[in-house]
């Protein structure tokens, strides 16, 4: 079951939703039967859930034999689940059976509930809604599988524009939980509802969206990438020294890696796509480093080189070797919170051995850990280099934030040892701290990756983009905070969701460490939402 601030989502949405009724009612789709146009791998994924879920499935494509084909195909996923014991001969039999090729859109005229799954091209859309609706009766629903193009414009001109949702599907579709439904200006409250329920029936987790650029899932994951991409360009540390800080932060893939897996070609057109359609906002301004690699055909797997070589896929970083720590005489643990406590219980097993343990200043003003004088600070978006000289000690490094020992429900806890954290140097440090800070932060229980001083390092500003994009699209009613925390969760695999990030990690100190970015870069690109603005007030 969904929660209530995921299932509410639409209505808190649409500011418009109490102002105006339904002119439909409420569309029963449960078994009905579903026409799927577009025999790609969507198409025939989604042809594959509806039949599994007892619905008859009619499946079109223009391409002659393309839905023999995908049905086909479909024929041998369902031997493979019978195979591995994931369903039973009958089940995948009656599967295979509700599934019918046709040759003519004309054939599927029965249809209550059309689900369109073809090429991403708005004039091509549009054709062929306004074909359907010459096909099918007036109550029947049109649904687009588009994850990009804006559902009010595919809906202008329709005789009933009111029937069209999106209806956004993740790949592969049978695995994947997701689903956006996505409501235009034209879109009934009924319909977006019963799609919603649709979803859910078929084993889906669904969250309401308004049709905004990139919607929910691919507006917000944008800062995953293009943070990636921004620290390349200034050549603050190579992709594999990314992507391993990230995986070590809970994410399945580091950015690098993802894009190379999602084609560089396919995720330039997207963030393109989202850059062009937000008017040119400058956060959502696509990357040099990125139109290159897409010129020089290094789009990734496909084509065998991106940021990695394929098949052999990201190399191993290389093993550094860290020197025990010098003897200290002095060890203090500056600060409050799960860091905090976490500095103070490594630093007290790294100092056994000498019979004494660290001091600890609670109400310090900064969190890390002070060795004579010199500091290891966490990152609050400050250069190492800043510190130095605003706070006096020359010997200071800052270390990225360790998102795994952020304790809640449904987020990561503890810390394997040897985590991956991100450090950088003040270049005024003197050489013995220069080898003593890594060979702390290894003794601390971390494997210390160093990075070019720059503010905010990998994890922070990257996951406090995310926060901010998704307060952004709550404030602009693109959907609930529980909706986008589901959305990522499920749609990308995040670890957690911006909003229980949020939760453990304050909108103060995001607000700061996007205002410290804001302060150094000068641009449009880390403006701070409105919607954490006010809620650091609080």
């Amino acid at each position: 079951m969904l929660s209530a601030g995921v299932r509410s989502g639409r209505e808190q949405n649409d500011p418009a939703e109490k102002h105006r009724e339904s002119t439909m009612t409420t569309p029963e789709l449960k078994g009905a039967p579903l026409l799927v146009v577009g025999a790609g791998l969507m198409g025939a994924g989604i042809a594959q859930v509806a039949a599994q879920a007892g619905h008859a499935v009619q499946l079109f494509d223009t391409r002659e034999g393309a839905a023999e084909q995908a049905k086909a195909g479909l024929a041998a996923t369902l031997d493979g689940l019978v195979a591995k014991g994931k369903m039973g001969t009958d089940d995948a039999n009656a599967t295979l059976a509700r599934i019918a090729p046709i040759a003519s859109l004309a054939a599927g005229g029965s249809a209550h509930l059309v689900v369109e799954a073809i090429v991403e091209d708005l004039g091509i859309k549009r054709a062929l809604f306004r074909q359907l609706e010459a096909v099918v009766a007036p109550g029947c629903v049109l649904a687009t599988n588009t994850s990009s193009i804006s559902v009010t414009a595919l809906a202008a001109g329709l005789a009933h524009p009111g029937r069209l949702v999106g209806m956004h599907f993740f790949n592969p579709v049978p695995l994947m939980k997701l689903v956006e439904v996505v409501s235009g200006l034209h879109t009934e409250p009924a319909v977006a509802e019963a799609v919603f329920a649709l979803a859910g029936a078929w084993g889906k987790v669904p969250v309401h969206a308004r049709s905004t650029p990139g919607f929910i899932v691919n507006r917000i994951a944008r800062p995953y990438y293009a943070e990636a991409l921004a620290l390349l360009l200034e050549q603050a540390a190579t992709p594999q020294v990314l992507d391993a800080c990230l995986r070590a932060a809970g994410f399945r893939m580091g950015p690098c890696e993802l894009m190379d897996l999602i084609g560089h070609d396919t995720n330039f057109a997207v963030t393109q796509s989202v850059y062009e359609a937000n008017f040119f906002d400058k956060r959502f301004m696509p990357s040099l480093v990125q139109r290159e690699m897409v010129e020089g055909g290094l789009l990734g797997r496909k084509s065998g080189r991106g940021f990695y070589r394929y098949p052999e896929g990201v190399p191993p970083l290389p093993v550094a070797v860290h020197e025990a720590p010098a003897t200290a005489r002095e060890v203090t643990v500056h600060g409050e919170g799960a860091v905090a406590d976490f500095l103070e219980q490594a630093a007290t097993l790294a100092l056994a051995a000498q019979g004494w343990g660290p001091a600890r200043l609670r109400d310090s003003a900064w969190v890390g850990v002070e060795i004579d004088g010199a500091r290891l600070v966490l990152t609050t978006g400050r250069t190492a280099g800043e510190i130095a000289v605003q706070e006096g000690p020359a010997d200071v490094a800052v270390f990225d934030r360790p998102l795994a020992l952020t304790a809640s429900a449904g987020l990561p806890t503890g810390l394997p040892p040897g985590t991956a954290l991100a450090y950088a140097l003040a270049p005024q440090a003197g050489p013995a701290w220069r080898t003593q800070s890594a060979a702390w932060l290894a003794a601390l229980g971390f494997t210390p990756l160093p990075l070019a001083d720059t503010p905010g390092l990998v994890v922070a500003r990257t996951v406090a983009m995310l926060v901010n994009e998704a307060a952004d699209a709550v404030l602009q009613g693109v959907c609930t905070p529980a909706g986008a925390d589901a959305a990522m969760k499920l749609g990308v695999n995040y670890p957690a969701g911006p909003f229980e990030w949020l939760a453990h990690w304050s909108a103060t100190e995001v607000l700061a460490l996007l205002d410290a970015l804001d302060a150094q870069y000068r641009g449009e690109r880390y403006r701070a939402s409105p919607w954490l603005r006010r809620q650091a007030l609080l």
